[in-house]
């Protein structure tokens, strides 16, 4: 056992919940270690890997001071202290010897960064708009139904051809989960309530949102520093230059830098906000940006084209009754099919006609118009419903739709079956809805009482609780042990260390007289509030009252 644990097991004890659940977490602590008390934390935060975690994290500044600091030197490491540093703030020993066998740390780079040119702010502009676009795309897809992951949290590849993955799908997946517009749940990428909210909001909105977000991920000291110094900030951590590298990246796509291109990086006006930690202004990045328009043309051929970039609440909207191609950011397509999936989410033939009248600059053409209203007639010939235990029943007016959908292929995933004049499921009203619409029946999802009522696809993400790993029990546990004699606690700790490895000891003991007498043992057992062992000096077994014995020490070589 370890002799700086006991004075770390007292650091521990003494330490707020908020302090212990830091530790827990620069350790990589698993919620449910088998830790009984802090003596047990303490020696396992005194294990040479655990402090290496903990060095991991430190800045090219705190590991100087480390390496710096000569024995019995004071270091201040703000919040970072605690299982490296005494109650003094002087390294424990087993951290000074984990700090002498790191590498070498790196010079810095320049401090400040060079304003970027003109023309790198114009190209790094044009990108933060495709990137923010690129987001939307991947978001709207997760809307509709949620983004399949593999085991190791990848998107999956079918994933990635669905969404014609570019090579940059990785980083914008990466971008919405630090946005706070996605979440993984089980093994699907789902959207957030912020999502929703994100979609309708204009590029200004959408961009500062994503570039806050960034920052306030971004690790300690990296906002203070140069982007060409990123790599070097955390000189004892093996993984971090690839980390600072792709968080670099994910800066240069969201516009927060410029260049790159020769190892130069620049700032543009709108990311000085990122080294100055103040709030993002979105007003110089605009100025280079085309305006967002309010206005489409409907076309005969059943087509609308945005002007420009159309507003992004106009857009959403759009989209949820046409077919859109990303890579025609401005065209869209109506057909029977995609009018038949606004039907569904809760739209009416009449809303549709008079939103578009209002974003039109040609007014609604005859085509168009009559798609519309003959969809929305034929909408609701399939009634989708509930049933009492959790199923669904399909009815409608036409038998020969009952027939089709009950032998066509493409719905056997539904296992409809007749029943009376109907046909039921024991699939959610909802996805029945969902699968007779993809499959070109004018369905419509009623409640028990026969109300209409929309079909929402999207499946939003609860709570947070997946990043949370649970060191609530942990410290209740620890905090549950935390006797009030710990001088007891602490010595049946070295006791039993002692007596599982065999080990020569020091015992102090209290005898009768009121004086103190030191006998080295070789610890053999422990049991009934006695320790037994074998006297080296008088080569006698002894058996000692533990009530008696002040203290135990390692014999010094």
């Amino acid at each position: 056992m370890s002799t700086h644990a006991r004075p770390l097991a007292d650091q521990l004890a003494s330490a707020s919940d908020a302090q212990l659940e830091r530790v827990l977490r620069e350790r990589a602590v698993r919620p449910d270690v088998g830790w009984t008390d802090f003596f047990d934390a303490a020696e396992a935060l005194l294990e040479p890997a655990s402090i290496e975690r903990a060095l991991a994290r430190l800045t090219r500044a705190e590991a100087r001071a480390l390496r710096a600091a000569a024995p019995g030197d004071r270091v201040a490491l703000d919040d970072t202290a605690l299982g490296l540093l005494d109650g003094e703030g002087r390294l424990l020993p087993p951290v000074r010897a984990v700090v002498e066998s790191q590498p070498e740390i790196p010079d810095a780079a320049d401090a400040v960064p060079s304003p970027a040119s003109d023309a790198d702010s114009a190209q790094a502009a044009e990108r933060a708009f495709a990137t923010i676009g690129s987001l939307a795309e991947l978001l709207l897809a997760a809307r509709t139904a949620p983004l399949a992951l593999l085991a190791t949290g990848a998107l999956s590849a079918t994933e990635k051809r669905r969404l014609l993955d570019d090579g940059d799908l990785d980083e914008l997946r990466d971008l919405a989960e630090l946005a706070g517009l996605v979440r993984r749940v089980d093994r699907e990428l789902r959207l957030t309530a912020d999502a929703e909210r994100w979609l309708d909001a204009s590029f200004p909105e959408r961009w500062a949102h994503v570039a806050a977000r960034f920052a306030e991920s971004l690790p300690s000291g990296i906002r203070s520093s140069a982007a060409a110094d990123w790599p070097r900030l955390h000189p004892w951590d093996p993984h971090w230059p690839a980390r600072a590298a792709h968080l670099r990246s994910l800066a240069w796509r969201i516009g927060l830098l410029a260049g790159g291109s020769d190892g130069t990086w620049t700032v543009p006006a709108w990311g000085a906000a990122l080294r100055a930690d103040s709030p993002f202004d979105s007003s110089a990045l605009q100025a280079l940006l085309p305006t967002e328009v309010d206005r489409i043309f409907l076309q005969n051929d059943l087509s609308a084209i945005a002007p420009g970039p159309l507003q992004p609440s106009l857009d959403n909207r759009l989209r949820a009754m046409t077919d859109h191609d990303p890579a025609q950011a401005s065209s869209y397509r109506f057909t029977a099919e995609s009018v038949s999936r606004a039907l569904v989410e809760g739209d009416t033939g009449e809303g549709i006609l008079t939103f578009l009248r209002q974003i039109s600059l040609t007014g609604v053409p005859q085509p168009l118009e009559y798609l519309v209203r003959q969809t929305a007639t034929r909408h609701g010939l399939v009634r989708v419903r509930p049933d009492a235990e959790g199923g669904t029943v399909v009815t409608s007016a036409d038998p020969h739709l009952l027939e089709a959908m009950e032998i066509d292929r493409n719905l056997r995933p539904l296992g409809l079956i007749r029943e009376d004049d109907g046909l039921v499921s024991r699939v959610g009203a909802e996805a029945v809805a969902w699968a007779l619409t993809d499959a070109r029946y004018p369905a419509t999802l009623v409640d028990r009482d026969g109300r209409s009522v929309a079909a929402g696809r999207a499946r939003i993400a609860g709570a947070d609780a997946q990043n949370d790993p649970g060191y609530t029990a942990l410290i209740a546990r620890l905090r549950s042990h935390q006797g009030a004699d710990a001088d007891a606690a602490w010595l049946d700790r070295e006791l039993e260390a002692a007596v599982r490895a065999r080990s020569v000891v020091i015992v102090e003991v209290a005898m009768p007289d009121g004086s103190r007498r030191e006998l080295t043992l070789e610890a053999s057992g422990l049991g009934g509030g006695r320790l037994r062992g074998r006297d080296r000096a008088a080569d006698v077994e002894r058996t000692l009252p533990v009530r008696s014995i002040v203290s135990v020490r390692a014999p010094s070589s």
